[in-house]
């Protein structure tokens, strides 16, 4: 408040920062170290603009916190800004996981003869969908729930309950990268063999790795809520984690309806 009786309205006019172009620097040498990556094996460049991008999240968000926490410039103006934001980078991703299920539909309805012109392709076997992936839908869904009763708790000025539920979550989180990877390991099919796998694995790696990421917010949420700098009538951070955490369990849904339990019991094929 005494920040937005000093300057005399709502808004955030932001300090300029060094970051956006240290950012935009560092994901550049990423993208060039995937590419040396993928032609030339060499990880160098690609582990420093792995460093880079992380230490640029980090300073970035240590100052929006700072803004948000203890210099009071996220006024409620400022904070419906940045649930419109958060809500079109969401939208940004379903669009961005829409990519994938249309190849997937795309190959599954229309086999090729490359495939065999039947779906699953000849000489594939796929995993059965009653067994681990299961087991991940159950855990994401409670993983759902443990988040959703961390905000409530929040809401309600339950310390112990917010701390309890994001600890659950976080714990979930992990479970679940960690079966996806045993189930990964155990593949009868490997990445280069063919369009049923490439579809596959980028649809459920590029979900495991929102999964990771998702994680890791909620670390940062947890370790937050810890020092105190959530309350029950501003905590947008909280919000952020949640909405993004709910929208990896709703994509899990799809992954686990369309490719591992429709897709995988032979889809009707359309020639």
């Amino acid at each position: 408040m005494a920040a937005h009786d000093a300057k005399g309205h709502e808004y955030h006019l932001v300090d300029p920062s060094p970051w956006p172009i240290i950012g935009a620097i560092s994901a550049f040498v990423l993208a060039l170290g995937f590419l040396r990556f993928m032609h030339f094996h060499s990880t160098w460049l690609l582990g420093i603009g792995v460093i880079m991008v992380l230490y640029t999240m980090f300073v970035w968000w240590r100052d929006v916190i700072r803004e948000a926490t203890y210099e009071g410039h996220h006024t409620p103006v400022v904070q419906l800004g940045l649930r419109y934001g958060m809500l079109l980078f969401i939208a940004s991703e379903v669009m961005f996981f829409v990519a994938w299920f249309w190849a997937f539909f795309n190959s599954s309805l229309f086999p090729t003869a490359a495939a065999g012109g039947v779906w699953p392709p000849h000489g594939i076997i796929p995993f059965d969908p009653w067994h681990l992936a299961f087991l991940n839908t159950l855990i994401l869904l409670t993983s759902g729930t443990t988040v959703t009763w961390a905000h409530h708790a929040l809401q309600h000025g339950d310390r112990k309950g917010t701390l309890q539920g994001l600890v659950l979550t976080v714990i979930l989180g992990i479970f679940f990268t960690s079966l996806q990877a045993w189930e990964y390991s155990h593949s009868a099919f490997g990445f280069t063999d063919g369009i049923y796998a490439s579809t596959f694995f980028m649809a459920t790696g590029f979900h495991g790795a929102h999964v990771i990421i998702g994680t890791i917010f909620l670390i940062v949420t947890l370790a937050r809520a810890y020092l105190g700098h959530f309350k029950p009538d501003h905590h947008f951070g909280f919000e952020a984690a949640a909405w993004y955490w709910h929208f990896v369990d709703v994509v899990w849904l799809f992954l686990f309806i369309c490719i591992y339990w429709w897709g995988s019991y032979g889809a009707p094929v359309f020639n």
